[in-house]
Parts: C-alpha cells; sequence; structure tokens
C-alpha cells in the first residue's frame, strides 16, 4: 500500500479476511492462462500477491492481454511502452480498462487503475 499505515481495529479484521479469501492455486493458473493466451515471451512472476500486482502494475501485460483478444489488426491497444513512468503506466492500465469494457467485460466487474496501483482493493 503506496501511502498508508498498518491497520487497527475493524480495518485490521477486514484486511486479514481478504489475505485469507486470497487463491495462490487461482493466482497461479491465471498467470498460467495469461501467459499461454498472449502467445509472447513473457516472464513467469514469482509466486505471491505482491508479484503478482508487481507484474501487472506497469500494464504491459494487461495490454497484451486484451490485444491477444483480437484479431490481428484490430487490435484495440496500438502502442504497448514499457515504461517506468508512473502517469504512463497508469495511462496503460486505464486503455485496458477501457478495452475490457468495450470487449464485454461488466462494468461493476472492472477495477479501478488506482485500486491495482495503490493496491487498496486486491484481487482475491
Amino acid at each position: 500500500m503506496a501511502n498508508r499505515g498498518p491497520s487497527y481495529g475493524l480495518s485490521r479484521e477486514v484486511q486479514e479476511k481478504i489475505e485469507q479469501k486470497y487463491d495462490a492455486d487461482l493466482e497461479n493458473k491465471l498467470v498460467d492462462w495469461i501467459i499461454l493466451q498472449c502467445a509472447e515471451d513473457i516472464e513467469h512472476p514469482p509466486p505471491g500477491r505482491a508479484h503478482f500486482q508487481q507484474w501487472l502494475m506497469d500494464g504491459t501485460v494487461l495490454c497484451k492481454l486484451i490485444n491477444s483478444l483480437y484479431p490481428p489488426g484490430q487490435e484495440p491497444i496500438a502502442k504497448i511502452s514499457e515504461s517506468k513512468m508512473a502517469f504512463k503506466q497508469m495511462e496503460q492500465i486505464s486503455q485496458f480498462l477501457k478495452a475490457a469494457e468495450i470487449y464485454g467485460v461488466r462494468t461493476t466487474d472492472i477495477f479501478q487503475t488506482v485500486d491495482l496501483w495503490e493496491d487498496m482493493h486486491r484481487i482475491s
């Protein structure tokens, strides 16, 4: 969590429940599927929530994933940058989210860019 201190009381209890719900097997299956779907040389991240988040946080894997769901020449994200600048990374995540919504993912199932970036609402 970027600018947050430790949780206490009810916040701590909620955080612990979220931690307990995390499924490492599901994470591994998802990573394998993403790599297979993208059909590119994408490095497998080390296991664990923090590594999974880090793997997705710059937006490149997400953009490659959404592009892989379209026929060649019809990819929704024309340029995928491996920039280290935060605003570029957040822009790519935002492009992925817009493309996912156009693809048919329900708005209620889509996270916000800041959720991934700040690790606030972890995928569990």
